[in-house]
């Protein structure tokens, strides 16, 4: 007779093997339930309104700590990461920069889609299984689901580490009704390094651990719609879409490898384009070079107000 905890672990093996052959760099799975450690320091932090206009970051308090709120009767949040990390940083030789999440394929879409061929191998192998795929898309807290499926631990700059990968992937979930069996936190190994608090042009990451949302370079340059003030002016060191700089500095990203998505490969314009073409760039051109990006995300009145911001003196 198969025991439940059998059919657990082959369950378990079974999406782990999956995830690997869809391309994911790590799998790991939490079982569903409230966040509590998260609870305290997530109210605190929307108290002191370190969100900014990110209004949405306030909705839905009880579901964002509860899954078991978005999928009914979940028993489990299984974490996948998908590797963005360029070959080529093109920061490094560009005049305006974007962040490398940005260079290819919007990740939503990418990601997304590779969790549903997960989900429909789950549905083949395993049977009717009730889930939801999730990608930054819904009010998931995936750094704390990441961290509590043992994928690595958030470092200071608040970002995920994993200690073999460093820190330049995306995080996706799939919470399921399925009994699983669960993975382990990992430790911290920041240590007493400092590097991204440091290296932080807006001075955003206001103390370990804590990074103020509404001082962020990504923060100005995606999710502010008005104006961006003058107190931060000569600040941006030419980032014009996101902002990389805590984790470029991570010694940690000492072992990022490049990713292996043709998806996230850099689209043409990015690399080629002067500080002239971006100042020029027409509707037309914004939305046919950038029609599958998450440029789209700041529209072309946005991105040329970040560029105006900081080609001008």
């Amino acid at each position: 007779m198969i025991t439940q905890q059998a059919i657990k672990s082959r369950n378990t093996q079974l999406i782990k093997q999956k995830a690997q052959e869809l391309g994911f760099l790590y799998c790991g799975i939490s079982a569903a339930g409230f966040l509590e450690q998260e609870a305290p320091k997530l109210a605190e932090w929307l108290q002191k309104n370190m969100h900014g206009e990110m209004a949405y970051m306030a909705n839905h308090f009880d579901k964002r700590l509860d899954p078991r709120l978005l999928v009914e009767g979940a028993k489990s949040v299984i974490t996948v990461l998908l590797n963005y990390f360029p070959k080529q940083d093109l920061a490094a030789t560009t005049t305006l920069h974007v962040s490398k999440y940005a260079y290819g394929e919007d990740y939503h879409t990418v990601v997304k889609q590779k969790l549903k061929g997960l989900m429909e191998a789950i549905h083949e192998e395993i049977g009717q299984v009730s889930g939801r795929a999730f990608v930054d898309s819904a009010p998931v807290m995936d750094k704390a689901w990441a961290q509590k499926s043992g994928a690595g631990w958030i470092g200071k700059h608040s970002n995920l580490i994993n200690r073999k990968a460093g820190s330049f992937f995306f995080i996706g979930e799939l919470i399921l009704d399925l009994p699983l069996v669960y993975d382990s936190p990992v430790g911290d190994y920041c240590g007493t390094c400092t590097r991204c608090i440091d290296a932080c042009p807006t001075e955003a990451i206001v103390a370990p651990y804590v990074v103020d949302g509404s001082r962020c370079i990504s923060y100005f340059t995606i999710e502010l719609k008005n104006e961006i003030p003058n107190e931060v002016k000569g600040k941006f060191q030419d980032w014009v879409f996101g902002c990389d700089i805590c984790q470029d500095v991570c010694p940690w990203n000492r072992f990022s490898t490049p990713h292996q998505v043709p998806a996230f490969e850099p689209i043409a314009e990015l690399q080629q384009w002067s500080k002239q073409d971006w100042e020029e760039v027409t509707e037309e051109v914004f939305n046919r070079v950038f029609r599958k990006s998450a440029l789209k995300r700041a529209k072309l009145k946005g991105l040329q107000r970040n560029i105006r911001f900081v080609a001008t003196p």
